[in-house]
């Protein structure tokens, strides 16, 4: 029977005693509570969309006054402020109209690497512990014991390391060498807080490795170190890079322990035993309550924070970027 029968014989309706039989149309049945929960949901995403539009009109709407006000100091002479002015000076004193980036940029960036330099190599190091030489016993004991440390708040790291990283860095290299305030001190303390979240992160990368590609190395004689090497690290490469890349985003927006460690001097110096004021420690030092509205301190607030939003924007995106160029998809 040729396929073109055999579509008309089936697409007749059957015969049941002499009269054709319809198949039943079928109807989707109204579920209210499962309709209400998915206009939920479509509610929560749309909110975090529209909120985060809203932060960046914000941000941007109060950054342009600092463009477009005008300022009178104490002689009566106006000064104005234009785009340029904050990458043409190296100083950063809005109170003498000098609004230059680059010493709050060069602390901000000087901190977030030494924070790294402390929280990749061992949150790496202690995912692969977890992930491939642990035992399930330990890692069940290990693993929440770790992020316990994500849990602590970050004032509680600000007097930490003032109390006690700042005294023993001196006791290491001197007083004369060490400030009380500096970046040095800070950045270890942020390494130890964002430890956690590379730790967990990574390891969820390096679990979700197939185990038949551990097993096959290792049947082609392949040591455990050598499979962790060559087979689970560039086989887990993209999540471990997004691990580092928010793990960056997460320096560079930490406040608290920039507010209370690091000092409040704006300083471009490339010492970190010196104190400097990062984007988020100004910010946070700044912002007391007591400024005049429209005045250039007050404005200068939001433009560093838009700066500030730019950057981990930024990173979020390069981090998306890298996890989608080098993801590997295993079935």
């Amino acid at each position: 029977m040729s396929q073109e029968a055999i579509i008309t014989r089936t697409a007749r309706p059957a015969l049941v005693f002499g009269r054709p039989q319809h198949p039943p149309v079928l109807t989707k049945r109204a579920r209210p509570t499962e309709t209400a929960i998915q206009a939920f949901l479509f509610l929560c995403g749309a909110l975090s969309i529209v909120t985060t539009i809203t932060i960046v009109f914000v941000l941007g709407r109060e950054s342009l006054h600092i463009v477009t006000s005008k300022y009178i100091d104490a002689s009566g002479q106006v000064h104005t402020i234009k785009v340029w002015d904050f990458f043409n000076t190296l100083q950063w004193q809005p109170h003498r109209y000098k609004v230059g980036i680059a010493p709050l940029v060069s602390a901000t960036m000087m901190s977030s690497a030494i924070a790294m330099l402390v929280a990749l190599p061992l949150g790496l190091g202690s995912a692969i512990y977890l992930s491939e030489y642990a035992s399930a016993k330990t890692r069940q004991i290990v693993k929440p014991v770790l992020e316990v440390l994500a849990g602590v708040p970050t004032v509680v790291y600000g007097f930490f390391a003032l109390q006690f990283v700042t005294p023993l860095l001196q006791d290491l290299l001197g007083h004369e060498t060490v400030e009380i305030f500096n970046v040095a001190s800070a950045g270890l303390v942020m390494g130890i807080m964002i430890l956690p979240l590379v730790a967990s992160m990574s390891e969820d990368a390096l679990s979700a490795v197939p185990r038949s590609l551990r097993e096959a190395s290792h049947g082609l004689g392949a040591t455990r170190l050598e499979t962790t090497l060559q087979i689970v690290l560039p086989a887990a490469l993209s999540g471990i890079a997004a691990a580092f890349i928010i793990a960056i985003s997460r320096a560079v927006g930490e406040t608290m322990i920039m507010a209370i460690a690091a000092g409040a001097r704006p300083n471009l110096a490339l010492n970190p035993f010196e104190s400097a004021w990062t984007m988020t420690g100004y910010i946070a030092s700044i912002s007391g309550g007591d400024l005049a509205f429209d005045t250039l301190d007050y404005n200068s607030i939001f433009a560093v924070g838009l700066l500030l939003f730019l950057l981990t924007l930024g990173l979020n995106l390069l981090s998306r970027q890298f996890v989608a160029r080098f993801r590997a998809v295993y079935e």
